[in-house]
């Protein structure tokens, strides 16, 4: 009886929210996880129906059979997700998520490369090969504007503007953004686009790609992250990398160097500024460990 509910919401994800199809699919299945615990329990009541007290047992439920607390609280959003669109419907008039409480989730602070890290790794490329001079091109743009690796792999021709120094990103949901484009990016893209690129055999639908593999097809997110692991084990860099930590490295290099933390926001295309904050909390970290590198009242103590 939940089917008509779970299209509306899907629809609402697609259409309304403008969410990934990865996103969608995430919400969705915390919907289907509530009407299992409903079946589960004979527990069938429509969403008008179902009260705080209905969902505080379905998220007991999920912590029984052993879900992270990430998990409890990545579920708790999607419910809430699904209670905003019902309520926008008037399937129901009051909203029973409220005061449904989340697990308190610990903030793990991501490793973060720094500027010397980041040009090793860069200097592991082979450059002599057209994978290498385009793989130079992509971490020098990554690191350049802080991209996400989607937002990487689905950079299109007509987004450059590097006469003018910026690129036009368009990020989750498909908000877009300006983002400015450093000059050793603008370099190694150009080095691309009229050396290597100009050679590929462009697939149909890909003309306007930026990246592409050797057949002409644009990237895929596995590819990025396979690149970046092989010249990582190259570098001899222990630390956990993925092509993200390129993103959290511009972030935290910005404020580290004192840039607002709203222009960092509108770099990142963080909706909310409290996902930037954590960039605080990572300078906050390496302003204490420069202390206890360098100042005397810390030093002394270890002595």
């Amino acid at each position: 009886m939940w089917e008509p509910y779970k299209k509306g919401f899907k629809a609402y994800l697609q259409l309304e929210r403008s969410l990934s199809d990865n996103s969608v699919e995430a919400y969705l299945a915390d919907i289907e996880k509530l009407t299992a615990f409903l079946q589960h329990t004979s527990t069938l009541k429509t969403p008008s129906e179902l009260a705080l007290s209905d969902l505080q047992s379905f998220i007991k439920w999920v912590a029984e059979i052993g879900m992270t607390q990430a998990s409890q609280a990545r579920i708790v959003s999607g419910i809430r997700a699904f209670y905003k669109y019902c309520l926008l419907e008037d399937i129901t008039k009051t909203d029973p998520t409220v005061l449904l409480e989340a697990p308190k989730l610990k903030r793990h602070l991501p490793d973060v490369l720094s500027f010397d890290e980041i040009e090793n790794i860069i200097a592991q490329i082979d450059l002599s090969t057209a994978e290498g001079g385009r793989n130079k091109a992509i971490l020098e743009t990554m690191y350049s504007c802080g991209l996400r690796v989607s937002e990487v792999v689905n950079l299109k021709l007509s987004q450059l503007f590097l006469d003018v120094g910026f690129i036009r990103v368009v990020g989750k949901g498909n908000k877009e953004r300006l983002v400015p484009i450093g000059s050793s990016a603008i370099k190694h893209i150009t080095i691309y686009r009229k050396n290597i690129r100009v050679h590929l055999p462009v697939q149909a639908g890909e003309e306007d790609i930026l990246f592409l593999n050797r057949r002409g097809k644009r990237l895929t997110r596995v590819m990025i992250f396979l690149i970046i692991k092989d010249l990582v084990k190259k570098a001899g860099i222990t630390k956990n990398i993925s092509p993200h930590t390129f993103r959290h490295s511009f972030a935290t290099h910005l404020v580290e160097g004192g840039a607002d933390l709203r222009a960092v926001q509108e770099m990142l295309g963080h909706e909310s500024i409290t996902t930037t904050e954590i960039y605080t909390h990572l300078d906050r970290e390496f302003l204490r460990k420069t202390l206890e590198k360098f100042h005397p009242g810390f030093t002394k103590n270890k002595q």
